[in-house]
């Protein structure tokens, strides 16, 4: 069910966030469902205890999971797999603009794609 990639470039944290956000986004993890204990699932994934720790951290300040307590992390209760799915598509889209930005494509550039995508509808 969550899958790491050891050779690969990204790093074993943004594979697991992305791995969870993912499944919620297909439905295989529903609202409220628990996921794994982070000690129990780095066992699982042969990984650091931290590592795991990290990408459920910034689930969690991204909205996808909530943790309780002596109780473990839980999917959120108002993320639907649509939800998911956008928050997911807009994440990528951020940090593809960020990257864009850096590389000189202007303002104007971006929004005459987004023009052509939305039909310069608001």
């Amino acid at each position: 069910m969550y899958q790491i990639d050891l050779g690969s470039r990204v790093p074993i944290y943004e594979q697991l966030y992305n791995n969870i956000v993912r499944l919620i986004s297909v439905g295989a993890l529903k609202p409220e469902d628990k996921i794994p204990p982070v000690r129990t699932l780095a066992t699982q994934l042969s990984v650091n205890p931290n590592t795991v720790s990290k990408a459920y951290k910034l689930l969690e300040s991204d909205g996808f999971i909530r943790s309780a307590v002596g109780k473990g992390s839980f999917v959120s209760p108002d993320l639907d797999s649509r939800s998911a799915e956008k928050k997911s598509a807009l994440d990528k889209l951020d940090a593809e603009l960020k990257s864009s930005v850096g590389k000189g494509v202007t303002r104007d550039e971006v929004m005459e794609l987004v023009d052509r995508h939305f039909g310069g509808e608001k």
